[in-house]
């Protein structure tokens, strides 16, 4: 008889189907409020920002056709070709945006920057994302972008330029959409003055940052059904105007009228383009928040609902305004039927403050990711949603970008202006996704030269035409998003430059593990009971600073252990391949090394666990080097033994080690006798209750055949957690050599110390407890 298991695994395919429709179509509802808000918003500016100034003199019905068509095939090359059908494939492990990009091209090619990575790191799971390298013989091209460290470091600026102008995005998204939404306001009965609009908007400005520390998952469930409604509005608007006023705007849909728009505005229609070209900003969210959703259902989103939606209101507003040529200064809400003016204001309100919201969430995410790549300084990452992954919050960008966008807001006071920097920032980052695409169809997708090259010039030619027309625009307005992207990226290259050179004078000072060997197990010092947790960037070797501890401290810690905290090119390293342990020094010396490795995306959480997964692993450690005999022959061929993977989810029993947890209220200090230590500890713990829940104890499991040296150290280790951890870190200055010149001085001496000063300090930043905090300072002549 087949057995009652068998029954559902004949339905298994089709249950399956239906599971993958329906959350394809459940995260196409959902990318409506997250992706879509900023692109779905841009009828309510598009004709205004096109029809004004130089094209004041054209208002006639051909030239409102020959918009259209433009808008119409722009929305069709651009988004839904370039994006929906090519971009939208070249994913990094789901994960989309210029980042993504960038680091499939490091990992397929030898381009990253980043200064300590390993070997070892190419055997992440998510490394191997993507076609196999070795399936055909590298391109002369990428030999010479290999080769030479200028052309890689040209390509690493490309892309924070981009993360420069997202930033910039992040500014004028929230000024243009808000005082755009608001200006309906002023053809209503009781016209409002603009100091009273002005007003208004900056009022909604500041509620809209100030609830950014709640966390978009709080309101999430509000933003798609807002999204959903506006797009219904302004598509029946759109229908009724194109029936109602001028049904012949369908033929606009011929290019003939874009050849015959030029050919009457010349030089006014190609400046023009500056104000076309704002029907599409809003694209680059499609690929940004990929790893939210998923390809799939980002498309059926595009091509069903906010593809039609969009080229039916920008076709019943041309018709609208080819019969009312005065209307132009506010044409989306004049084109609105009286008796429902002031619902779609409303939602057009709503759905302006939900486009800022998405463009600022990924604003927080450009940020931390440059952080992740050495190019900004520390800032507070707020994890805010335990559900939702890569929902972050970051306090200091957000108050930044505040008074930036309040400052342009009242600054300009006018949506043309303001839409003139918006057009720039949003083809500027299109523009280098095109270029970062063309690299990835040769390097990764590995077609021929010839196949990026008809990609590369085919839409660089026309993002091209719209960047030169956008250009145009720079003395009215267009200045603005260059000067932002011009002093994030003096900061962002100020930190990478100060930090490199603090590596590299590490690197080339490290401590000679034979002078280590000569001072013997004891290192020439008492050895105490405990573990220190020696912080270094250095993922090989002994920092410099190990050497001023044990020359200027009496003592020092039974088992020493380095910790570098790394960056990988990859968007999330699993649990189990986060922890990478090795041996520095022979098995007397308790010396280990730790490296912690995270993704571009991955966010630090201080779950309070570090230090537990941490002795698992080196017992771990400990246990496979006895039995594999390639890590314990390495002990005695190499002094800095070899790094093995410790898979650690969470803490629990196993074969080295027997875990359990206890009640204790004494974590800290636990064995000091001094009044002024205990009365210390007991203020700390008052003020920190969450620290006092639980301690994890380890013991050793009863085995016989265990080898006594390996028993002697597992002793030693638990031994020395019982006594205490200490995090151990250099408290260091970076300053110029006095041989150096004049700009090196000012960029290390003014420009890195005062972001060093003013940013989080690393121990924060690594969620490391201040109690147990010992800093030694030591100066860098770099």
């Amino acid at each position: 008889m087949e057995p009652e298991s068998g029954v559902p695994n004949r339905r298994n395919p089709s249950q399956l189907c239906w599971v993958n429709l329906s959350r394809t179509l459940i995260l196409a509802y959902q990318s409506l409020g997250v992706v879509y808000g900023d692109l779905s918003t841009s009828p309510l500016y598009v004709y205004t920002s096109t029809f004004v100034d130089k094209l004041e003199t054209h208002r006639s019905e051909d030239a409102i056709f020959g918009a259209f068509s433009l808008i119409f095939w722009t929305l069709t090359l651009l988004p839904l070709l370039k994006y929906i059908f090519i971009v939208l494939n070249a994913d990094d492990n789901g994960e989309g945006g210029t980042f993504a990009l960038y680091s499939l091209l490091c990992r397929h090619a030898k381009f990253s920057l980043l200064p300590n990575q390993q070997a070892a790191d190419e055997e992440l799971s998510a490394y191997k994302y993507g076609p196999s390298a070795s399936v055909a013989a590298p391109s002369p091209l990428k030999r010479f972008l290999e080769k030479h460290k200028k052309l890689r470091t040209a390509l690493l600026l490309v892309v924070l330029f981009g993360a420069c102008m997202v930033i910039g995005d992040g500014v004028l998204t929230p000024a243009i959409s808000v005082l755009s939404a608001v200006s309906g306001l002023k053809v209503t009965e009781n016209k409002l003055t603009d100091d009273e609009l002005l007003l208004i908007a900056c009022v909604i400005l500041v509620g809209l940052f100030a609830l950014q520390h709640f966390g978009t998952h709080r309101v999430a469930f509000m933003f798609a059904p807002i999204v959903i409604i506006w797009l219904i509005s302004i598509f029946i608007i759109g229908v009724y105007n194109t029936i109602r006023w001028n049904p012949r705007i369908i033929q606009a849909i011929s290019p003939y009228y874009i050849i015959k728009f030029f050919s009457e505005t010349g030089k006014d229609g190609w400046i023009s383009l500056g104000g076309i070209l704002l029907s599409i900003t809003g694209t680059e969210a499609m690929f940004a928040d990929l790893g939210h959703f998923t390809a799939l259902s980002i498309r059926l989103a595009f091509a069903c609902v906010i593809y039609p939606c969009l080229v039916v209101q920008y076709m019943g507003q041309a018709a609208f305004l080819s019969k009312h040529l005065d209307s132009f200064q506010y044409s989306f809400y004049d084109s609105i039927p009286d008796r429902v003016f002031w619902p779609v204001f409303v939602i057009a309100t709503l759905a302006a403050i939900v486009g800022s919201q998405a463009v600022i969430t990924a604003t927080f995410s450009i940020v931390k990711q440059c952080h992740a790549l050495g190019c900004f300084p520390r800032v507070k990452v707020v994890h805010t949603s335990k559900h939702i992954y890569g929902q972050i919050y970051i306090p200091e960008i957000n108050w930044i970008l505040m008074i930036l966008t309040l400052a342009i807001t009242i600054g300009f006071r006018d949506t043309t202006l303001i839409g003139n920097a918006y057009g720039l920032t949003c083809m500027t980052v299109m523009f280098i996704t095109t270029f970062l695409m063309a690299l990835v169809i040769m390097f990764i997708w590995q077609k021929s030269v010839v196949v990026a090259a008809v990609f590369l010039l085919f839409f660089w030619i026309i993002e091209g035409v719209y960047l030169s027309a956008a250009f145009m625009k720079v003395p009215q307005g267009g200045w603005v998003p260059i000067v932002l992207s011009c002093v994030f990226m003096i900061v962002m290259f100020v930190w990478h430059y100060g930090t490199r050179k603090k590596y590299n004078y590490d690197l080339h000072n490290k401590v000679s593990l034979k002078w280590l060997l000569g001072l013997g197990p004891s290192l020439g010092i008492v050895r105490v009971p405990g573990i220190g947790l020696i912080y270094s960037e250095l993922a090989t070797g002994v920092p410099a600073i190990f050497s001023h501890f044990v020359t200027n401290l009496p003592a020092f810690h039974q088992v020493l252990v380095f910790v570098c905290v790394k960056s990988v090119p990859v968007p999330y390293v699993s649990p189990e391949e986060r922890f990478l342990i090795g041996r520095v020094c022979p098995r007397p010396y308790r010396m280990y090394r730790c490296i912690v490795r995270y993704g571009y995306k991955d966010i630090q959480r201080d779950d309070g666990d570090f230090e537990n997964q941490l002795i698992q692993s080196i017992a771990e450690f400990i246990q496979m080097e006895a039995v594999e005999p390639q890590f314990s022959s390495s002990e005695t061929s190499s002094l800095d033994g070899r790094m093995a993977v410790i898979s650690t989810r969470t803490v629990q029993s196993t074969a080295s080690l027997v875990v359990s947890e206890v009640e204790e209220f004494d974590l800290s200090i636990q064995s000091s006798k001094s009044s002024t230590l205990q009365s210390l500890r007991s203020a700390y713990e008052s003020e920190n209750p969450q620290v006092r829940r639980r301690q994890v104890r380890f013991q050793l499991p009863p085995n016989p055949g265990m080898d006594p040296a390996v028993r002697a150290e597992l002793v030693d280790l638990i031994q020395a957690k019982d006594a205490g951890v200490a995090y151990i870190m250099g408290h260091s200055y970076v300053k110029a050599r006095r041989s150096s010149s004049f700009l090196k001085k000012l960029v290390i001496d003014i420009g890195y110390s005062f972001l060093r000063k003013n940013c989080r300090g690393p121990s924060v930043a690594l969620n490391i407890p201040h109690i147990s905090l010992i800093e030694v300072g030591m100066i860098y002549y770099v």
